[in-house]
């Protein structure tokens, strides 16, 4: 179990993003009071406009901007996202322009993930359901007004055609459909825009708390929402998915945005008449701002990162491994917290006053990584270190050739599982970094 108090941000999102200049700023002012902290935002070839809706964030340290044009890069921003900033956050959400995370309650969004998460040590995401919002009748594009307030009509709870028939677009499942909240340093890889494929022992869960199987692609059926759910506003009105679809598909899969006309018949749902999220954005607002509190600006102080409660949950967590006395024990398990540890000694590097503090954290914490090698330690931790190996042996202190010495003796015996269970894949990705390593040596 990683000490909650070592990230800078509790739940962040991260999302690629083309076209979304009418919508971006309700999507982050509505997750803002929904409890997420920060946003990684990947800019796939908007207008210059988008930026600037984005800057008073950006300045604000509250969205982190990346520009990433070109066409089929929705996977490699999730990736990219999950590898350089899975230290920075404790819970990562991914998620498109057009779906907001609905609490169905007065919780934040990462107070249900560890309600669900915290019952099961091995259930490392959260799947929440869709309901798709239809265009509540609209024709034309109304940008006076949100989208939460113009599209309160969705389809049937269980709409979730599962058996396609000639009329129903390829690929369609309703509300079956999830999105997922990670534990990113349990993410593997993201090879799906639904769901991540874990490491080792690690898998995800419904809001029920039951398993997520991926033989059954990104479906969780019958479908859950009591305590969670995606609303996605995936037509709006005719105008507006007529732009949507002009953009093209992030994945590239332009065939599936044929016969928009039919499309939009199939997924123009309004059944079902669905305000709750307007009423909970409104009483978070009226919680966290008060009536006549100013904009959402004044959230962006208690957005910020406090520097110096990090360095004290560092030292609370790294002055125990200096001491003679602590049992062996205490390490059992500890890789992830004490490699999020090195992560949070290297971001309070140049930011505070005590920068030889943090310097000298950064050298416990790969003390305190070594021993964890020598505990108790998972092979999804292992798989993990590796995965950091290149940025730490770049690292000059003592720990560090020792902890290469360690990995040369470990990734053996992951291998043997590995062979063992015919992941031949994984087996030799592991043997060309062992040969690596000892060539290195």
């Amino acid at each position: 179990m990683v000490d909650k108090n070592l990230f800078p941000y509790d739940l962040a999102v991260v999302a690629i993003m083309k076209g979304e200049e009418p919508y971006v700023k309700e999507w982050i002012d509505y997750h803002l009071l929904a409890g997420v902290d920060h946003f990684y935002i990947y800019d796939n070839d908007s207008t210059p406009e988008f930026k600037k809706i984005l800057q008073p964030y950006i300045d604000a340290n509250i969205v982190n901007y990346t520009f990433y044009p070109g066409k089929v890069r929705q996977m490699e921003a999730y990736n990219d996202a999950v590898k350089r900033f899975r230290f920075q956050c404790r819970y990562l959400a991914i998620i498109d322009g057009d779906e907001f995370i609905f609490p169905k309650s007065k919780s934040t969004v990462a107070e249900v993930v560890d309600e669900v998460l915290n019952k099961n040590p091995n259930a490392s995401g959260l799947v929440a359901n869709y309901i798709i919002f239809g265009s509540n009748a609209e024709e034309k594009a109304d940008y006076s007004r949100g989208v939460l307030e113009r599209f309160v009509h969705h389809s049937e709870t269980q709409w979730a055609p599962l058996v396609l028939d000639k009329e129903s677009p390829v690929g369609t499942s309703g509300n079956a459909i999830v999105k997922s909240i990670h534990n990113p340093r349990k993410v593997a890889l993201i090879n799906h825009p639904h769901f991540a494929v874990y490491l080792p022992g690690y898998y995800a869960v419904n809001e029920k708390g039951g398993l997520f199987s991926l033989n059954r692609k990104d479906l969780n059926f019958p479908v859950d929402f009591d305590k969670i759910v995606i609303n996605h506003y995936m037509t709006k009105s005719i105008e507006e998915y007529h732009q949507k679809f002009n953009r093209g598909a992030a994945d590239g899969n332009d065939k599936a945005y044929t016969e928009i006309e039919m499309r939009f018949k199939w997924f123009d749902r309004n059944e079902v008449f669905d305000d709750g999220i307007v009423k909970y954005r409104d009483a978070r607002r009226g919680a966290l701002i008060g009536k006549g509190g100013g904009g959402i600006e004044s959230l962006f102080a208690r957005k910020q990162i406090n520097l110096q409660k990090l360095f004290n949950t560092l030292a609370q967590n790294l002055i125990p491994t200096t001491f003679a006395t602590t049992p062996k024990n205490f390490y059992d398990d500890k890789a992830e917290n004490f490699l999020t540890c090195l992560h949070l000694s290297g971001y309070l590097r140049g930011k505070i006053f005590d920068d030889e503090g943090a310097k000298n954290f950064e050298e416990l914490s790969l003390n305190a990584l070594l021993k964890s090698l020598q505990a108790r330690v998972t092979i999804a931790d292992i798989l993990l270190l590796i995965d950091e190996l290149p940025e730490i042996l770049m690292m000059n202190y003592p720990a560090v050739k020792k902890i290469r010495e360690a990995c040369v003796q470990i990734i053996p015996q992951i291998m043997t599982t590995y062979r063992l269970n015919n992941h031949w894949q994984g087996f030799t990705e592991l043997n060309y970094i062992l040969k690596l390593l000892k060539a290195t040596s």
